[in-house]
């Protein structure tokens, strides 16, 4: 089961303060990014998992969307949708992303931000989304780049045989991590960008597009503290078609 850490008040608290929290997708960097990748939606029927507080599925509804579906585990994140969210053709579901059902040739598009790296059986929902897609309908997702999912705290650094301390990293063994981000303990799972690509692929998917984000010029300019995002991506983006 996917680890709800969303409905912990201390994480809840800090989340909410977040810019993206509170700003949406002007509060995101990569945003830009991502909306390049978003076909037309005008009369289309798209799907959002880890909605979160539902910009996605305003937003997709903004751009001629017939009908949006979000779905979340955390309560709290949805009652924030539904707070922020006055549109009837715009609907709601709490679930475990891996145990979520999806109607058969439904969606065009299924969206998800910052939320597969949460998920243990991430493949198994990668077959689902591919069966929910209507044939040459689109997943465009985001999810933390794998070099930043790679090292877990406590544990940055440990003694090898010599007594030397060296980064406890290790990219290519994947599995879960424990990180310390706005609450203890929180988990994530790291798996390789080549993992991510080829459990695409053996679900039927053909990738589109795959980009290791970094900010613009213009974006350092306006936020100077966006320049540390150049040491290492933190992000990766990618788009991927189901076969018409």
């Amino acid at each position: 089961m996917t680890q709800n850490i969303y409905d912990t008040p201390s994480f809840f608290e800090g989340y909410s303060q977040l810019p993206r929290s509170v700003a949406g997708f002007d509060g995101a960097p990569e945003w830009p990014s991502i909306r390049s990748l978003i076909p037309d939606l005008k009369d289309r029927r798209i799907a959002d998992l880890g909605c979160g507080f539902g910009w996605f599925c305003r937003w997709a509804r903004e751009q001629g969307a017939s009908e949006a579906f979000g779905v979340d585990v955390s309560q709290n994140m949805l009652s924030r949708a539904k707070e922020m969210t006055s549109d009837p053709e715009i609907h709601y579901e709490q679930a475990d992303l891996e145990k979520v059902s999806l109607a058969e040739s439904s969606y065009d598009l299924v969206y998800s931000s910052l939320t597969f790296h949460y998920l243990e059986d991430l493949e198994g929902l990668v077959a689902k989304i591919h069966r929910a897609l209507k044939p040459g309908g689109w997943l465009v997702f985001s999810a933390e780049h794998p070099v930043f999912t790679a090292p877990s705290n406590p544990g940055w650094t440990q003694l090898d045989d010599h007594q030397n301390l060296w980064p406890v990293n290790q990219y290519l063994v994947e599995g879960p991590r424990i990180t310390n981000w706005l609450a203890d303990g929180v988990t994530k799972q790291h798996r390789t960008l080549g993992t991510y690509v080829n459990m695409l692929l053996r679900q039927g998917l053909m990738l589109r597009h795959l980009e290791e984000w970094k900010p613009t010029a213009e974006q350092i300019e306006q936020q100077p503290e966006l320049k540390v995002e150049l040491e290492r991506p933190m992000f990766f983006i990618a788009a991927a078609q189901r076969p018409s």
